[in-house]
């Protein structure tokens, strides 16, 4: 076994990038909001990521969202940069957002013609397996909010 492996090295420091950890200290649109729309709950026991979403719809729009919770580096970015992408959002903007994002996470690349963004940072999770639930719970989080707006 090759613990410091030049190769087990440079998948760690990609994961670990400078926007994911900026993400992760300085989260964005962390806290509650007062008078939320929607507020959806996810957790991953695996790795003990808890994250409540707070979402404010205005028709067919999605004005505001913010975060809480607790979780690893990665859960806790990926919420923080799902937040300042999906902010005001139509919720067809949203659900592509979450269709592109899978798509990511699973190929290991942006779909073509699709600007990831921050989320680039993410790149190396597709590799990590155990990881991917880390990346995806917010997305998946947001997804039953948008699903519990269209049910009211």
């Amino acid at each position: 076994m090759e613990f410091g492996s030049r190769k087990r090295y440079c998948t760690l420091f990609d994961l670990y990038s400078e926007i994911l950890l900026d993400h992760y200290r300085l989260p964005r649109n962390k806290g509650r909001l007062d008078h939320p729309t929607v507020t959806v709950e996810g957790t991953n026991p695996l790795c003990g990521d808890e994250l409540t979403l707070d979402l404010e719809f205005e028709g067919d729009r999605l004005s505001r969202v913010t975060f809480d919770g607790k979780g690893c580096a990665i859960s806790m970015a990926s919420a923080s940069m799902l937040t300042e992408i999906l902010q005001g959002k139509t919720i067809a903007e949203v659900e592509k957002w979450i269709a592109d994002f899978r798509a990511f996470i699973r190929d290991g690349h942006a779909p073509e013609g699709v600007e990831m963004g921050d989320l680039t940072a993410l790149i190396g999770v597709s590799k990590l397996p155990v990881r991917v639930k880390c990346a995806t719970l917010p997305w998946m989080t947001i997804e039953e909010g948008v699903r519990k707006y269209r049910g009211s």
